[in-house]
């Protein structure tokens, strides 16, 4: 996929999950249109996140650009089913016991002080185990076979780097949604709401890859806006029982987050790397 390209279908995504949004608010009310958004920008954000492990991951197994795109198509196809599994379940929880509540933001609040802290999250420390332990599979060919998953040698079948690079991106997907399914929880508990807004954000992730893997490591205070929101997130999840926050005040938080942190990023500009 072309830099331009994937800046055409990111913005085509975008597009159409305004319009879903605004259809939100049409058919199910200006609070509902609202946690859609907020939920979506939310996601969006700290989807980014995972651009940086994507690039550890193919870095790390040395896989040929040509069939990256097949691994992050697989990759969210998975996600949408697990992303499924972790909302519809983590809002049974919180209807459920309302201590879950709690651990969540716990969760979050730890994440985003490791991330001021390090600048790293467990999750990358986590991929990088993953790395080595796959590295360790008996059955696996010394070389790429095209775009296969699958390869035939001696007889038998083995697996080919291709089918690690998918288990790596599945394995960070269930990572990162630990932290991302947990703050769109803070901002909703419809369930519509929170899986389409995550929906949404995660079907525009492979063109996003393609379009700003190269420029998100210029970004250096990237990782310190999200943890800003993961913080934000956190302490409204915790507070939640007696601090009352509207949707509309955490939509105008997060969007004046990230405006801070992209426009400190141009502003100041440095050499370090993320990933």
């Amino acid at each position: 996929m072309t830099f331009a390209g994937a800046l055409a279908e990111s913005g085509g995504w975008i597009a159409l999950a305004l319009a879903f949004g605004g259809w939100v608010r049409i058919s199910m009310g200006p609070i509902a249109g609202l946690e859609f958004f907020t939920g979506y920008v939310v996601e969006k954000s700290l989807s980014i996140d995972n651009i940086f492990l994507f690039l550890v991951i193919f870095e790390g197994l040395r896989v040929p650009a040509y069939v990256q795109h097949k691994v992050l198509y697989y990759g969210v196809a998975g996600a949408l089913v697990m992303r499924a599994v972790f909302v519809f379940g983590g809002i049974a929880l919180m209807n459920r016991f309302h201590w879950v509540l709690f651990v969540f933001g716990v969760i979050l609040l730890i994440t985003a002080v490791r991330m001021f802290v390090t600048g790293e999250t467990a999750l990358e420390r986590e991929q990088h185990w993953l790395l080595r332990a796959i590295r360790r599979f008996k059955s696996v060919t010394a070389e790429y076979e095209g775009d296969a998953f699958f390869a035939r040698r001696s007889g038998s079948w083995s697996a080919t780097p291709l089918l690690l690079a998918l288990i790596a991106v599945e394995t960070a997907d269930i990572l990162f949604a630990v932290d991302s399914v947990p703050a769109v929880l803070s901002i909703t508990r419809n369930t519509f709401i929170a899986y389409s807004s995550n929906v949404f954000a995660i079907l525009g992730l492979r063109a996003l890859y393609f379009g700003l893997a190269d420029l998100l490591p210029r970004f250096r205070f990237l990782r310190p806006g999200l943890a800003a929101i993961l913080l934000f997130t956190s302490v409204k999840m915790l507070a939640g029982d007696w601090v009352r926050v509207t949707v509309g005040l955490s939509l105008g938080v997060i969007l004046g987050i990230m405006a801070l942190t992209v426009a400190a990023s141009l502003l100041w500009p440095g050499a370090k790397r993320h990933a």
